[in-house]
């Protein structure tokens, strides 16, 4: 049986709770002070605490941080009669579960079901990652142990020793940047400029003074010389992401460099020599489009020296856990948070999931929902996944939806994932707590009992 502490100084209030939650067949204690509360907790380490945030001797932030200290695993919900915006960041910094207003009873009964349940899931995990876990190092950080992925890391070893021009292909989000960056620092252009250049960025007047840069006065604009992304790049590695998108023009002058090994600045007469190994990148299938007149035969064969197949995530389901415990990794890092317990349910729920959007989408749903979590579970609430966008469309198209339908249908699929938690539901979906009850009201929606 789980056990629940009250810290209330309002004996009124506190009995008011302890009746209110009865139901949830819970052994219930209760304390008037933060003190005689903390003496509780030491002695007899509830599974959450309940406490209120005005109190004397010790207020409900002191009792946060001193039961976290005590033992982390302890759910906390700090109640408050007054809306402090610098109580609630502080309470949330010290690791409590929620902050409520303590009049929303229901709320409080909802939140304490779901931060009980939370402790429940860190006793049933399928990882509990290590900050200390060799495994996640800078060199480590492409991560996969599928055959195709292996088969990526031998190219890689063959690659990375010489200065071979390499083509790289594989569909949005797979990772193209990061083989290239791999590919850079463990071999000879290790201690060279590595430059990155976004083919879809610039218009093609502009990409061209990027790559081969200009000298002053070349066009309205040019107040001075300026050196381009292939001299900078110098003796290292030049990442040309996107190739597929640059116009036949500019097709014409990448080929003559990488035949004659040397460019001129835009409205300049001086060979310089190109010294760079150029890693190009594609989601779309080159060879297709040479077939189709849309790319030239000739730069295909100049970049595609040695290819690259970058595979979608969904045909390598068995490295998601890796990546999620090394996305985990990074994240709690740069957010200073501590999330690293993973229920089974969540990690069935991230390796059924088609991700469209391969690693990205899977690295922005895990960031999503780290910033969401309120305690070291990475709770399935909080994976919010999006549909494929093709099935999307066509689902709409069938039914015809106007926008108002669209947004009353995804106000409602927030509210059910949060159980209508609106304070919530109102920060997922970016809009004030008054306008989510405004479109509640507008659009008739109601809690399924």
């Amino acid at each position: 049986m789980d056990t629940i502490l009250i810290i209330d100084d309002d004996e009124s209030f506190g009995e008011t709770l302890e009746i209110y939650l009865s139901d949830l067949k819970c052994r219930i204690l209760r304390a008037n002070n933060g003190k005689s509360g903390l003496e509780i907790i030491e002695k007899l380490h509830p599974d959450l605490v309940i406490t209120d945030y005005k109190m004397p001797l010790l207020n409900g932030l002191q009792v946060v941080k001193r039961t976290k200290e005590i033992d982390s695993n302890i759910q906390i919900i700090m109640l408050t009669a007054f809306d402090d915006v610098d109580s609630t960041i502080k309470a949330m910094q010290y690791g409590a579960y929620d902050y409520v207003e303590k009049m929303e009873l229901e709320r409080i009964k909802a939140i304490v079901k779901r931060a009980l349940e939370s402790k429940k899931l860190s006793e049933r995990l399928v990882i509990a990652i290590s900050e200390d876990s060799s495994e996640f190092q800078l060199e480590n950080s492409l991560v996969g142990s599928t055959k195709s992925m292996k088969e990526i890391y031998k190219k890689i070893g063959k690659i990375s020793s010489t200065r071979v021009n390499v083509l790289i292909q594989g569909d949005s989000g797979t990772g193209k940047e990061l083989i290239t960056k791999i590919i850079h620092y463990t071999g000879v252009t290790k201690d060279q400029p590595f430059i990155a250049v976004n083919c879809t960025a610039l218009s093609e007047t502009l990409l061209e003074s990027e790559l081969f840069g200009h000298e002053k006065g070349s066009f309205t604009g040019a107040i001075r010389e300026k050196k381009g992304k292939f001299e900078l790049a110098e003796d290292g590695t030049i990442f040309l992401d996107e190739i597929s998108e640059i116009s036949p023009n500019l097709q014409v002058k990448l080929l003559r460099v990488l035949q004659e090994r040397e460019f001129e600045r835009v409205g300049g007469e001086t060979p310089i020599p190109m010294k760079a190994r150029v890693v190009a990148a594609s989601n779309k299938n080159l060879a297709e489009l040479v077939k189709l007149g849309k790319f030239r035969e000739d730069l295909f064969y100049r970049l595609n020296v040695f290819n690259i197949e970058m595979p979608p995530l969904r045909e390598r389901r068995e490295d998601i856990p890796k990546l999620v415990a090394h996305f985990m990794k990074q994240i709690n890092k740069e957010l200073h948070k501590n999330v690293w317990k993973i229920p089974y349910e969540v990690m069935e729920l991230l390796q059924n999931h088609e991700w469209v959007g391969n690693v990205r989408e899977l690295e922005n749903t895990l960031l999503q929902a780290v910033v969401l979590a309120k305690g070291d579970v990475l709770e399935k609430e909080y994976i919010l996944l999006k549909k494929n966008d093709f099935a999307q469309a066509e689902e709409i198209n069938k039914r015809r939806l106007s926008l108002a339908d669209i947004e009353k249908s995804h106000i409602k699929l927030i509210l059910d994932e949060v159980d209508w938690d609106k304070q919530e539901a109102a920060k997922i979906l970016g809009i004030a707590k008054t306008t989510l009850y405004n479109k509640i009201e507008t659009y008739g929606l109601a809690e399924k009992k």
